[in-house]
């Protein structure tokens, strides 16, 4: 970031001000984490902050310290609303692009008065916020709110309760410290976490071990959809919304279902496409081995994106017209697909 905008940013923050915190729709590990963990940091300056999630996200987050306080733009619109428009400051923690919350919400944002700010990892980046902390080769947007903190002098502010939430979103967005985004000031960033107070074995029991009977069903049900296309180095899951309603679903449940495609041998990628219903959509998660970016796929041919190995997107189309429509895809991609 910036010296300039850390200098504007450290004045800005020298009185209280009323400020408001966004993660993406459908948030995640990585954007409750930061979203939290800025949230309690600038309490600790004296501020008065909020955040509002777009909508709701999975159980097995809503142990983190400061999720009873977070609000959900998608059941209380009026009042969440209100807090935007009344706010000075709005940090928008975990994507770059207003339509990634939703195009209600994102319209109130963008009209909104208040002073933005993006603290983000994903590429391309739009060119909304008046101040961006934009940098697709740090593993997190968790890493880049420690690195936020430091840049403003205050670690000395990172308590346990903030190092975890921070420690959820590296672990979680490093897929447990397994993906290439991992680097060594990650693992570095992790120890110090450590050393503040957060519980790197409570935290990962609380993200990973707590798996319903359902979901582990919904799971078998899952990969006994999977298919390997061996010609394109590509396997693919579906989940039907009849299949999803069977076994309960619940938001989070398929999680990195994705991941077990990538895990065969020989896979390139990884795709899941998941029924959706109620949004009238088919959600599709992309997963990638090397240099094929799922990112450009996505966005040139499902209205995502994401990181070079994992993006997402969605279609508008039945689930198997999703489906047919990315395989007919596949042989425009067939030499950058090989091993």
């Amino acid at each position: 970031m910036e010296k300039s905008q850390i200098e504007a940013i450290q004045l800005l923050l020298k009185q209280p001000k009323n400020i408001v915190i966004v993660p993406h729709r459908n948030p995640d590990g990585d954007a409750m984490g930061s979203t939290l963990a800025l949230y309690h940091y600038l309490i600790s300056l004296g501020h008065e902050a909020s955040v509002i999630a777009p909508n709701d996200y999975p159980e097995f987050l809503k142990w983190l310290p400061g999720t009873d306080l977070v609000k959900q733009f998608e059941f209380d619109e009026e009042e969440c609303s209100k807090l935007i428009a009344e706010s000075e400051i709005i940090f928008t923690l975990d994507f770059n692009d207003l339509s990634r919350v939703g195009n209600q919400m994102g319209n109130i944002l963008e009209t909104a008065s208040s002073l933005k700010i993006m603290i983000d990892h994903h590429q391309q980046p739009s060119a909304y916020a008046k101040y961006m902390y934009s940098n697709v080769e740090i593993s997190s947007t968790c890493e880049m709110v420690y690195n936020f903190i430091e840049f403003l002098g205050d670690e000395s502010k990172i308590d346990a309760v903030i190092a975890t939430c921070l420690y959820t979103g590296i672990m979680t967005d490093t897929g447990s410290f397994r993906f290439p985004s991992t680097t060594s000031r990650t693992l570095e960033i992790a120890g110090d976490l450590m050393k503040r107070g957060a519980n790197h074995s409570d935290i990962h029991n609380q993200v990973f071990d707590t798996n319903s009977y359902n979901r582990l069903q919904l799971l078998s049900c899952a990969l006994g959809n999977l298919k390997i296309l061996k010609d394109y180095n590509t396997a693919y899951i579906s989940l039907s919304q009849e299949e999803l309603d069977k076994f309960e679903f619940k938001k989070g449940d398929t999680e990195g279902f994705v991941n077990y495609g990538l895990s065969i041998k020989g896979i390139v990628m990884a795709v899941i496409f998941i029924e959706n219903v109620q949004d009238d959509i088919i959600k599709i998660s992309f997963r990638s081995k090397g240099s094929f970016s799922v990112n450009d796929f996505a966005r040139s041919h499902f209205n995502g994106g994401g990181h070079t190995n994992a993006a997402g997107g969605r279609s508008e189309t039945s689930l198997n017209g999703a489906i047919e429509k990315f395989i007919s895809i596949l042989p425009a991609y067939k030499q950058q697909l090989a091993p």
